[in-house]
């Protein structure tokens, strides 16, 4: 075989992957789309509680039509955004002063292993009785969460670096500093990510109890509306939306990702 064949099917193989891959997304969409009409057909009981896909994209062109699913999504990504930046900001020296340093270490190791333990809504009545029902009372049930498994996968990812490299490091008579930041972030940097992804998760997971804590607007509080009035095409809708704002998320971490650690072969999903 030439060279330029082999080129070739080196170009074409990541095509034929991106065909593959996208033809079971179909299929998958498929299969699903037909369980979730049969479940809502008329006579079943389950219709009861899954209204079908014509009913939800129904609900969706209509709150579309009103501007109101866009107040709805632009309150909920606003308030997991802010605390999860404002928890990835703490989370980061957080865990690198907590990997690094041993007092540090052994004075905060002990509380982080006990918060890791209680669930982060179950804080929420602290958070109501000190900072009210307004939007930091929000914000704060999704920092606690987001904060807690970012410092936890992030020190897990200092501690975990080879120690043949610091070892390395010092042999050529390299500064703490110098071993801090060449070696030890930089191979910490695909937990970073890793925290990312879970601080996300964690934040979006929170979202629709935090929002239950006296909100007026967001996807949360449209889900607790419309199920109080049996509206079940609207309280699905909010579930999708809530996936398809998981998955953006997850795209955008990911392309970060690629770019940011090209030195780290990194499996193709």
């Amino acid at each position: 075989m030439s060279k330029m064949q082999k080129t070739i099917g080196k170009r074409q193989e990541p095509k034929q992957m991106v065909w593959v891959n996208g033809l079971y997304v179909i299929v998958s969409v498929a299969v699903v789309l037909l369980l979730w009409h049969t479940v809502s057909s008329p006579g079943m009981k389950s219709a009861k509680v899954f209204a079908s896909p014509a009913a939800v994209l129904e609900a969706l062109l209509s709150k579309m039509k009103t501007g109101k699913i866009w107040e709805h999504l632009g309150y909920s990504i606003g308030r997991v955004l802010t605390g999860f930046v404002l928890a990835f900001i703490a989370a980061v020296p957080f865990a690198f002063l907590m990997g690094w340093y041993e007092p540090f270490r052994r004075f905060f190791q002990p509380w982080i292993s006990f918060l890791k333990c209680i669930p982060p809504l179950a804080f929420i009545p602290l958070v109501i009785v000190g900072a009210g029902v307004g939007e930091s009372a929000k914000v704060i049930v999704i920092f606690i969460a987001a904060f807690l498994v970012m410092v936890i996968t992030i020190y897990g990812g200092v501690v975990n670096v080879d120690n043949t490299l610091i070892k390395a490091a010092r042999v050529l008579d390299s500064s703490d500093s110098t071993i801090f930041f060449k070696v030890v972030v930089p191979a910490s940097t695909p937990y970073i990510f890793t925290a990312v992804r879970l601080g996300l998760s964690s934040s979006l997971t929170t979202l629709i109890a935090a929002e239950l804590t006296g909100a007026q607007v967001g996807l949360g509080q449209m889900i607790q509306e419309a199920s109080n009035y049996f509206n079940m095409d609207v309280v699905l809708m909010g579930i999708i939306l809530i996936g398809l704002v998981g998955i953006t998320f997850e795209k955008i971490v990911t392309f970060f990702e690629r770019r940011l650690t090209a030195w780290q072969e990194v499996r193709q999903k």
